[in-house]
């Protein structure tokens, strides 16, 4: 990856929707090539996605929780059957697997208080091998960010 494939996915990073000539003119190449180096850059998995970034309190999400969840044990089994199960839960919106005294951080973004303890009562606590869920909540956003430095 050289300056000119940084200089275009920092462009795209801050606006997705800009067509191929737009990035042409501000990264001085012309369409045909710039289109070439984007297609590359997505066969290579560098781009893995174009999305919408959504305000999640306009869409009705507006208590946002981190989940640390601890494992009864750490076994392949028990990983790889959380991981399978969180994926099919929408309200968590990430997940990663950390070191340090938990093992799993989850960002839940739901409604309300209700809807958060209506997530963990019947979705959450039902996942198999979980034995402690300690969750802490966003009172305010202090930085937002989506675009990784290049």
């Amino acid at each position: 990856m050289d300056a000119t494939d940084k200089k275009i996915l920092n462009l795209l990073q801050a606006n997705a929707k800009q067509n191929t000539k737009e990035i042409a003119g501000q990264i001085k190449l012309t369409i045909s090539p710039t289109f070439e180096r984007i297609k590359k850059l997505e066969q290579q998995g560098v781009i893995k996605a174009y999305v919408a970034i959504l305000d999640r309190t306009k869409i009705g999400k507006s208590l946002m929780a981190h989940c640390q969840i601890s494992l009864f044990k750490h076994s392949k089994e028990l990983i790889l059957n959380f991981r399978k199960e969180v994926a099919k839960l929408p309200e968590i919106i990430r997940c990663h697997h950390v070191s340090g005294n938990y093992d799993f951080l989850l960002e839940v973004v739901v409604s309300d208080m209700n809807e958060y303890q209506r997530f963990v009562v019947e979705k959450l606590s039902t996942v198999e091998g979980i034995s402690n869920i300690q969750s802490s909540f966003v009172m305010e956003e202090i930085k937002e960010g989506f675009a990784y430095p290049l």
